[in-house]
């Protein structure tokens, strides 16, 4: 299996795996990511199988914002190329690939790009049953987020490197 990035490409598959790991309201549209892949295919980062398959992928913005804001989601003209964090907007793992480690070798590489890019850290929103999960990868709980995303509760997570 390999990580790359991103291309306009992928827009079709990238938009189907989203819809089939996160309910239609949180789940982001095609136009959303074609808007994203436009601006920042550097922040998508592709795991695919020995297959040439996408299996997984983790996507993002850069910010100075110090958390994940909704307006994130639909307008990728406020990422910042030279911003201090990494928001992570979408942790995608197809079903039938679940509980192999694959989102995790995703994020450790999101990780160590953002260290290696200078970053302070990064930053995502998750449920409270994946709250444990990203702390055994190193993020910090910060408590319940202002995000309110698809109407669903989130906790803001972080990372300071």
């Amino acid at each position: 299996m390999k990580i790359r990035k991103a291309t306009m490409d992928d827009l079709k598959e990238l938009t189907e795996i989203e819809a089939k790991c996160f309910p239609v309201e949180e789940a982001a549209t095609e136009e959303s990511f074609k808007g994203r892949l436009e601006i920042y295919p550097a922040c998508f980062w592709i795991l695919e199988n020995e297959n040439g398959e996408i299996v997984s992928f983790v996507n993002g913005m850069v910010s100075d914002k110090e958390v994940i804001e909704d307006e994130m989601f639909e307008n990728p003209s406020i990422h910042n190329s030279d911003g201090k964090w990494q928001m992570i907007f979408g942790v995608n793992t197809l079903p039938e690939y679940r509980r192999q480690g694959l989102a995790e070798k995703v994020l450790r590489q999101v990780i160590e790009d953002a260290r290696k890019q200078g970053r302070k850290g990064a930053v995502l929103t998750c449920k409270d049953r994946l709250v444990n999960y990203y702390s055994k990868l190193g993020f910090v709980n910060e408590g319940i987020s202002g995000s309110s995303h698809g109407g669903a509760v989130w906790y803001d997570m972080r990372i300071i490197f």
